[in-house]
């Protein structure tokens, strides 16, 4: 069962689920940046481990590597996700502005 407001009341309840959308979605355009920018310095350190555990050869710079290489993965795995949420921020705030547009020409 779907409740019809008043044109009024919708167009202030979607502009303000707009405003909430853009502020999250720049907080997490936001949050990506710093994200990637994380992840090329922990790629960068895990590949140093990985060619400092092959020189060496020993168990401790091979742990060290597979946690580099772990915390890589870690935050790449976060930066995917951060992805995934922008594009479905982007969506709701697409269906957001067609409904916007929508009470606009009623």
């Amino acid at each position: 069962m779907t409740v019809q407001l008043p044109a009024g009341i919708s167009d202030r309840i979607v502009g303000l689920r707009l405003r909430r959308c853009t502020a999250t979605l720049r907080e997490v355009r936001e949050e990506l940046l710093i994200s990637r920018a994380q992840l090329e310095v922990l790629h960068d350190d895990a590949a140093d481990a990985e060619l400092r555990a092959l020189v060496s050869e020993t168990p401790l710079a091979e742990a060290t590597f597979r946690e580099s290489q772990a915390h890589s993965t870690a935050l790449g795995r976060h930066v995917a996700h951060l992805e995934t949420q922008i594009a479905e921020l982007e969506r709701e705030q697409d269906e957001l502005l067609d409904r916007l547009r929508g009470h606009a020409t009623s």
